[in-house]
């Protein structure tokens, strides 16, 4: 660099006033003289020759000349400014988005002829305010400059234009707010209301400022009253701060451990769309069989796998579809009946003349499983391999009965939604024979892991419920029903056994279902450091997991319900022809509580004279989704 260049030194124009050794001593205007009489002030600086950027080698007349055309030249309509725009739009063709990389110099000799120093940082400073041309500097500090497309163009002007009037756009957006008139850009102003609506903050400053109260319901209702969100928007399992994608952490296949082989064929019993078969059953002649999917053979206490089910708690089963707590491809190593052996840990359990469990072995296995539908399970009751399994069902259930067990049946619906059209589908579920055989063999196999964990001292997740206070005048049907599961207590999770008087059991556990109930899951790990003579997770650690995995179970659960209840709305909506039977389950002075079995609903309604148990037809008067209600009228 010569005496009297012209250089960019901390973004600011400097000449270079000569060498010193192996640095430069440049000069530039820190601060300009004002009209309120304060003087420029200029400053001089050894810099090395990287720590600047050569804008011209020729000499500028002095630092003030090159502020004075600058002055100029920024202003609309310089001559400066003109050039840039005719010389991009000879580079720029409407159909290109860049032409090649063109140095200052050269840049600054087409806009005006010829380079001259005074000149140069007006240059600069114009192309480096305006949009067509994005600066670059390159590895050999030669500044460079690239012309955009005219899309970025138009996109970084609308940008600066929305900057520079933000106050009025957001007045005249908060305007159309109040009146629930949005344009199709305004979305982009609505990301607080979503995050409210949505549970990721607890404030809406766009509600606030738009004089909207500030609730989640209200947020939910103003996207929909705008469009910005769909009728089958669903925002329960994220208000709930739920994923709903499947956990991500793919597991190991199964390790290579000794296994013991059992002979015979297991039925893994199920419903007709369940994609997660993860228990089998068997008879033997001696001993029932209940085998488990194995997953914790891979996914170790405290692992990345486990403390990602963990927080999940259990896998999220909503209308859209299963976000799984363990990975979706785990199913294929894991599941039982997906391959021709499938592995798993057994409770190989003893019962005694009436049915209850005499003794309980814990073992790992390699399983021959069979999946068969609950249908097809009905069809075979009498064949020799299922009629003992039948006969173990219907032997526990009295013993459960004559225990003080309560049985609570309700009619269910299963909801389903079309990924395309999201069309909702409600189908009423049956309650096939078979289903309680399945559901007897997991209550013993249950019942069994915490008589073995007891037994030999294993700190251990059990599950207890107090007796209920059931009133002596409990009517029959539906209405019978729904009192009794008001007398219901809440569960109890804990380290310490005690009476689960619900199913009419001494001590019970949850152990049947380790890919989708983390206390399961837990359970496996305990009781596979048992069987193996590993360290077992003390109780203080056990109890805090325990805690963690139940509380997210519990968030998962509330959010299933929500978003049954929600398309549930949805399908009413997308059927407004809709009538449906009512069951009176509840009397009182002024309103009554119905049953709509159809729909899977509960309602209230006043001013309707029945008895309990009665039906009427009964349509939809109104409709909040927001706030997740309906109201019906008799039809």
């Amino acid at each position: 660099m010569k005496k009297g260049s012209v250089v960019l030194y901390k973004n600011l124009p400097a000449v270079v006033d000569g060498a010193d050794g192996d640095k430069f001593v440049v000069t530039w205007c820190s601060s300009r003289a004002t009209e309120s009489g304060r003087k420029a002030v200029y400053s001089s600086q050894k810099v090395r020759e990287k720590d600047v950027l050569l804008l011209c080698e020729e000499s500028a007349s002095s630092v003030d000349s090159l502020l004075l055309f600058a002055d100029e030249a920024l202003k609309e309509g310089s001559s400066v400014r003109t050039g840039i725009d005719e010389i991009y739009e000879l580079l720029v063709s409407d159909a290109q988005t860049a032409s090649e990389d063109i140095s200052f110099q050269e840049l600054s000799e087409l806009v005006r002829g010829e380079l001259k120093a005074d000149e140069s940082w007006g240059i600069y400073s114009c192309l480096v305010s305006g949009f067509e041309f994005e600066r670059i500097v390159s590895p050999e500090n030669i500044l460079y400059f690239r012309p955009r497309s005219k899309d970025s163009v138009q996109s970084l002007r609308e940008k600066a234009f929305e900057k520079e009037h933000a106050a009025d756009l957001r007045r005249e957006f908060i305007l159309r707010l109040k009146q629930k008139k949005l344009l199709p850009d305004d979305s982009r102003f609505m990301g607080d209301v979503e995050a409210f609506a949505l549970g990721k903050t607890d404030r809406s400053r766009t509600m606030q400022e738009a004089g909207f109260k500030e609730t989640v319901e209200n947020a939910h209702r103003l996207l929909l009253d705008t469009g910005i969100w769909p009728v089958t928007r669903n925002p329960y399992p994220l208000r709930w701060g739920l994923s709903m994608q499947s956990a991500s952490e793919g597991l190991s296949s199964p390790p290579e451990e000794e296994r013991l082989s059992v002979d015979g064929v297991s039925f893994a019993i199920d419903n007709e769309w369940s994609a997660e078969p993860d228990d089998a059953i068997a008879w033997d002649g001696e001993y029932l069989w209940v085998h488990i999917a194995d997953p914790a053979s891979t996914v170790l206490p405290d692992s990345i796998p486990d403390k990602s089910a963990r927080g999940r708690g259990a896998t999220l089963y909503i209308p859209e579809g299963a976000a799984r707590m363990l990975s979706e491809d785990s199913l294929e190593d894991y599941a039982l009946g997906l391959k021709e052996k499938s592995f798993a840990l057994s409770f190989k359990i003893k019962l005694g003349d009436k049915g209850e469990v005499e003794d309980c072995d814990v073992l790992r296995t390699v399983v021959n499983v069979k999946r068969l539908t609950y249908a097809q399970a009905d069809s075979m009751k009498d064949s020799p391999e299922l009629k003992p399994l039948f006969e173990i069902a219907a032997r526990n259930y009295k013993r459960r009965l004559d225990a003080g067990a309560v049985e609570i049946s309700l009619p269910e619906v299963h909801i389903s939604v079309a990924s395309d059209t999201k069309l909702v589908s409600i189908e009423s579920v049956s309650h096939p024979e078979s289903a309680s055989v399945v559901k007897e063999a997991m209550i013993l196999a249950g019942e069994a892991a915490a008589r073995f964990a007891f037994k030999n001292s294993i700190p251990f997740p059990f599950i207890s419920q107090e007796a209920p206070d059931i009133p002596a005048d409990i009517p029959d049907g539906p209405a019978g029903q729904i009192r009794l599961r008001k007398c219901m207590r809440k569960r109890n999770v804990s380290v310490t056994p005690s009476v689960h008087a619900g199913l009419g059991l001494g001590m019970y556990s949850q152990v049947t279902s380790p890919l989708r109930r983390y206390g399961d899951l837990l359970s496996h790990e305990q009781l596979r450091a048992f069987i193996k003579g590993e360290p077992l997770i003390d109780k203080e650690t056990m109890l805090v997991r325990m805690s963690e995995g139940d509380a997210a179970a519990q968030a998962a659960k509330r959010a299933e319900r929500n978003s049954n209840r929600h398309w549930t709305i949805v399908y009413l909506l997308q059927n407004p022809e809709w009538t449906g039977t009512a069951v009176c389950v509840e009397k009182g002075q002024r309103q009554s509580v119905f049953l709509i079995p159809s729909i899977g609903m509960e309602t209230v309604m006043g001013g309707i004279s029945c008895g309990l148990n009665e039906e009427i037809t009964v349509k939809v008067s109104k409709v909040d989704l927001p706030e997740l209600a309906v109201q019906f009228v008799p039809a």
